[in-house]
């Protein structure tokens, strides 16, 4: 089971106005199983079906999200081994040094804990097959306890997420189907937030830097990773035509850094790898960096 615990169901958010959520279903061994979530101040009920919350509206998804998620729903068992392959091939770096490179900038090794007495919690937006989780664990302060939340539309890479976990024996961590133009939480629940390879094709990718600037502990580092052609890089005619394909859904892929939030400080913009940047920022006490909560 990797779903949410019943206990964090009063930690989640409404989608659709922030309001409280209440549980009313079957749990599994202390975890939301069948169900719905409620919110007490819109009424939206939202499906829990076999662990999985399902908080996020259908008819929201269009466009390239959409379209993302057929691709990504088609290809979860193919995608970890494409990507270790073909990384080194066309950018002549490992994928390992690669998600080393941005992991570094969440800094999760100083993490402690908060002063509040919530726990600790890490949030990864498009979690997809879980190839950062090992990486997210292995940074971790020793002897320091962590939540770790990973939401995703995909189904079909949720589910190979879950059987990750599973061989993993991870304990701690919570899926979710959720949309990142509008996170089922709290503004400044999460003590880091991390996004790989999906903002770029988002339908508005400043309303998801929003999001997940509005999730995260004013002060702390929120990182995001995607397509961008490094402009040192001398690609050859194959690498130029593997760029283009990859990011067929874009005219002009590049590095966010306009799109985000009022308040946001310590921007960092680099390339981890020749097809790959990272923007780690964070954002000022006091900002308002949340886009209103409408329907997505």
């Amino acid at each position: 089971m990797t779903g949410a615990f019943v206990r964090d169901v009063e930690r989640l958010a409404c989608p659709a106005c922030g309001g409280t959520l209440v549980f009313h279903g079957q749990e599994r061994d202390g975890r939301v199983f069948h169900g719905w979530l409620r919110c007490g101040g819109c009424g939206e009920a939202w499906a829990v079906e076999r662990g999985m919350a399902r908080l996020y509206r259908e008819d929201a998804v269009r466009g390239t999200d959409r379209l993302m998620r057929v691709i990504y729903d088609g290809l979860p068992v193919l995608h970890d081994p494409l990507t270790a392959v073909l990384t080194p091939l066309l950018q002549s770096v490992t994928e390992s040094r690669m998600r080393e490179r941005y992991m570094r900038r969440l800094e999760l090794e100083m993490l402690r804990p908060r002063e509040d007495g919530q726990p600790v919690r890490v949030l990864e937006v498009g979690v997809g097959s879980g190839a950062n989780l090992p990486l997210i664990r292995g940074a971790l302060p020793h002897g320091q306890d962590v939540e770790v939340w990973g939401v995703d539309l995909s189904e079909g890479m949720l589910k190979h997420c879950r059987r990750r976990l599973v061989r993993g024996g991870y304990e701690s961590v919570r899926l979710m189907m959720a949309d990142a133009h509008a996170l089922p939480f709290p503004d400044g629940m999460f003590d880091r937030v991390l996004h790989v390879g999906g903002i770029g094709g988002y339908r508005e990718p400043a309303r998801a830097l929003a999001e997940m600037a509005r999730v995260a502990r004013p002060g702390t580092p929120l990182v995001v990773v995607d397509e961008q052609l490094d402009p040192a890089f001398r690609p050859s005619l194959l690498q130029r035509a593997a760029f283009r394909a990859i990011t067929f859904y874009s005219r002009d892929p590049h590095c966010p850094r306009e799109l985000l939030p009022r308040g946001a400080v310590s921007v960092i913009e680099e390339q981890v790898a020749p097809f790959y940047y990272c923007l780690s920022f964070r954002m000022a006490d006091g900002s308002s960096s949340a886009a209103e909560r409408t329907t997505p």
